[in-house]
């Protein structure tokens, strides 16, 4: 039985255990994952959740090969936290997610990993090879049980304490098949990740930092919103007395993507500069006009952008700038970092519609190519404008109001 990780499905969502860290589709490490060895699935696990997994429950979605001959594949892999009192409530939670995947793949067979620190060598086995999960290997037992109410049928399940060369596997539903770990770095599926130019993040807290609000910075922008604000309306009103509000939209939208190529250069930005530009995400015209970098070339340099202005803004202004990160590392496959950046823009702003459009999309598997849509609506309202956000370009600041 083999998987092919090229085929792995939509990012996931939050880093709640209702919504797990998901796997992207399209920029999945490529190369073939035989499944039927549990050490070489288990060192792929870090390149296809995108950062190596601690206290966790990592979750394969098989399904048939569209090539024939070649087996199953890994058609989307979920992760859950494992911190949580209730074992038999969590089992319960973590089906219902992964068997509403199943029922959106059109899947059934799935495959599980317990990545785990506190797990210890039983007695009665010890220096027999075999390694005994505790309460986890109830938490198995009680998920096994509940995927397959639902026609859902857990296919093998192996613990082991980390993801490092050398470490002990077994498997948890057979007390004599067990073994060592390769070299993470060696897996087929993780040179061609790292091949691809994709990081694989040392721990998911490198994430949550990227999103992380840094209250000093908060303090200085905010003091400059109100002007930024005020300003923004004066060139509003300016623009909608000559008869033309898009003069507005357009000179606007086009300092954004100066913003995006200057600071590419590595230059940070100003409080004031993220206060204008905390202005221009408010008018949705500009907004929605932005998601369309995420199919674009720049894309990585957007994503930045919106990085810092999430850590720098606070309530609807850091919700609009998490949701246009959560929705560029969607598409791009970066499914953890989704679900973070959108979880942030809820946190900031529970009403915003566009979050949690994009949170539904990510929690139910709808996959990237359903949602590039978005972008491609981006594009159409700054061709109207005059614009195209393809190619960021220094304007005439001269010129521009």
């Amino acid at each position: 039985m083999s998987g092919n990780t090229d085929d792995t499905p939509t990012p996931a969502s939050t880093e709640t255990t209702s919504a797990p860290d998901r796997a992207p589709e399209d920029r999945a490490p490529a190369g073939a994952l035989h499944v039927d060895d549990p050490g070489e699935l288990i060192v792929a696990v870090p390149a296809m959740v995108g950062f190596v997994p601690e206290r966790s429950l990592v979750v394969a979605v098989l399904r048939d090969s569209p090539n024939p001959g070649r087996g199953r594949i890994i058609d989307a892999v979920l992760r859950f936290d494992l911190d949580q009192s209730s074992r038999h409530s969590l089992a319960a939670t973590y089906a219902q997610c992964v068997t509403q995947i199943c029922a959106t793949e059109g899947t059934r067979e799935v495959l599980a990993v317990i990545v785990d620190d506190r797990v210890r060598e039983s007695r009665r086995t010890r220096g027999h090879g075999a390694v005994s999960a505790g309460p986890w290997a109830a938490l198995i037992t009680a998920f096994a049980r509940q995927l397959a109410q639902e026609e859902v049928f857990l296919e093998g399940a192996w613990a082991v304490r980390a993801i490092e060369a050398g470490q002990r596997w077994w498997s948890l539903l057979d007390a004599n098949h067990f073994g060592t770990l390769p070299d993470p770095a060696t897996s087929l599926v993780t040179v061609a990740h790292v091949l691809d130019g994709r990081p694989i993040r040392g721990a998911r807290s490198e994430l949550t930092d990227l999103v992380a609000p840094d209250d000093d910075l908060v303090e200085r922008v905010t003091a400059h919103l109100d002007s930024a604000y005020a300003l923004a309306h004066e060139r509003y009103l300016a623009a909608v007395r000559r008869g033309d509000p898009d003069r507005y939209h357009r000179r606007t939208l086009e300092l954004v993507l100066w913003q995006i190529a200057d600071t590419d250069s590595g230059r940070p930005l100003t409080a004031p500069e993220c206060a204008e530009l905390a202005a221009a995400l408010r008018h949705r015209t500009v907004r929605d006009s932005l998601f369309a970098l995420a199919v674009g070339d720049h894309a990585a340099a957007a994503e930045n952008l919106w990085a810092a202005l999430t850590r720098a803004l606070s309530g609807s202004d850091r919700a609009d700038a998490a949701t246009l990160l959560g929705y560029s590392a969607y598409i791009s496959g970066d499914g953890p970092l989704a679900g973070i950046a959108l979880q942030a823009a809820l946190d900031a702003d529970p009403a915003h519609s566009m979050a949690i459009l994009l949170e539904t999309a990510l929690r139910t598997g709808m996959r990237p190519d359903t949602l590039r849509r978005l972008a491609y609506r981006g594009l159409g309202i700054a061709a109207d404008l005059g614009t195209d956000p393809m190619s960021p370009s220094a304007p005439d600041h001269t010129t521009l109001w």
